[in-house]
């Protein structure tokens, strides 16, 4: 009776594993499973998922390659609309460090993998796949995947994986304490990047008599600048300059600036003072990070921030470089601004400013099978290279370069495609997955 049950039990998981949907979970339980085991901290993660396919693989068992090129085209997608907000303004910006050092980093990979494929007569796609697991980059697995068309480079993949874990960690971790640097400070001193145009701070006394019972808006010279007054001192009280106050001689004005165009509006006032008033009013000044979607993409200009909260924004942080004040700039979630007004109307500032819909996904079906068609579509156009033939992006090149540029601009056409960061990360581990148990089995 024992004999007939334990049959009957082999048959039906037989059965299970056979069905295609339900290996594919089975696959993505047990490999997450392994994958959130931690040993002194460190866990295999997704990796974790390529183990197990491997393994089942072994036996025979495999996914479907098209659930693997749906995974790695979803990956890819993710993995460009997160860089593409800021891949282009960092390429403009320190493109040129961050170029020459990923450039050495790869080339010193790929000669030694290249040496030690040779030495060693190691399988071209496993020694690919050897480069990618040690620098622990999915993203060149799937380039390696589509390139090689040899699903033995997932073997390689997750054979150095785990190494090249531990040794970035350790790296991380030793090198601060070999070079004696102290991450934290060095952090908070580079946090900023400050150039000569960068804004400063000054204070100026208005002595041209002309100026006297002038408001602000009737200066010719002012409205054509960069430079925001940030408070108008007057008789030790501070005040909060609307376009409408009119300035009198002998107040002394707090402004914020390029040096060029502060030099320039000093002349025009009067003279450079030291700061020495008390803040009786306690007008203060706070940074405001952009999180509202209401207010992305909108000016200064248009929100008209001064005249809705009596606040003036003097100074917009964005890719750690900040800048004078632009009525004209679009804001972007993440850019931080310096406001100055008093508590009760910062906290109205900043509560219009950071407010969040409260939204799990804004995951928009129309624009990512739109994002997903036009990279399949370049990724089969073909490239001819003179003395290589003729190549093409693929699955793997074609979605990462649509996914940029439209991360970049946010939009297709009409079409909003710029996804919450949740969203954004459910979508890659997803491709991930996917893309991994196909490779895997296929390896095993």
């Amino acid at each position: 009776m024992k004999l007939i049950i334990s049959i009957e039990r082999a048959m039906n998981l037989s059965e299970l594993l056979n069905n295609s949907l339900a290996l594919l979970f089975i696959i993505l339980f047990l490999g997450s499973l392994l994958g959130e085991i931690k040993v002194k901290g460190l866990s295999l993660g997704s990796a974790g998922v390529l183990l197990v396919a491997l393994i089942f693989g072994h036996f025979g068992y495999e996914i479907s390659p098209v659930i693997q090129n749906i995974g790695l085209s979803l990956f890819i997608v993710s993995v460009g609309l997160q860089a593409g907000p800021r891949f282009f303004r960092m390429l403009r910006s320190k493109g040129l460090v961050f170029a020459i050092l990923s450039i050495f980093v790869i080339l010193a990979g790929s000669v030694s993998t290249f040496v030690v494929a040779r030495l060693f007569d190691i399988d071209p796609a496993l020694a690919v796949g050897l480069y990618t697991g040690a620098l622990t980059s999915t993203p060149g697995l799937a380039a390696a995947l589509e390139a090689s068309q040899n699903p033995v480079a997932s073997i390689g993949y997750g054979i150095a994986y785990p190494y090249g874990l531990v040794a970035v960690v350790l790296f991380v971790q030793l090198v601060p304490k070999v070079l004696k640097i102290d991450l934290k400070k060095d952090l908070e001193q580079t946090r900023v990047k400050r150039d000569e145009n960068s804004p400063v701070v000054t204070t100026v006394e208005i002595m041209n008599p002309s100026l006297h019972k002038q408001a602000i808006y009737e200066l010719p010279f002012f409205n054509k600048s960069s430079v925001v007054i940030s408070r108008v001192i007057r008789n030790k009280r501070s005040i909060i300059p609307v376009r409408d106050t009119v300035l009198l001689q002998g107040d002394k004005l707090l402004l914020v600036g390029a040096p060029s165009d502060i030099d320039a509006m000093c002349k025009n006032f009067g003279k450079k003072v030291e700061n020495d008033f008390k803040n009786i009013d306690n007008i203060q000044s706070r940074k405001i990070i952009v999180e509202s979607e209401e207010v992305a993409g909108k000016s200064l200009k248009e929100l008209d921030l001064r005249k809705r909260f009596g606040v003036n924004i003097t100074r917009i942080e964005r890719d750690g470089i900040e800048y004078s004040q632009n009525s004209s700039l679009p804001l972007e979630i993440g850019d931080v601004l310096t406001v100055v007004s008093n508590e009760t109307r910062l906290n109205e500032a900043e509560k219009f400013l950071s407010k969040r819909t409260f939204k799990m996904s804004n995951l928009d079906i129309l624009s990512l099978s739109l994002i997903l068609l036009i990279g399949v579509a370049l990724g089969m156009i073909p490239i001819y290279i003179p003395g290589l033939g003729t190549i093409t992006l693929g699955l793997a090149g074609g979605p990462l370069f649509a996914a940029l540029i439209v991360g970049h601009f946010g939009k297709i056409g009409s079409v909003r495609a710029r996804f919450y960061p949740p969203a954004n990360k459910a979508l890659g581990d997803i491709g991930l997955v996917l893309l991994l148990a196909g490779a895997g089995t296929q390896a095993g």
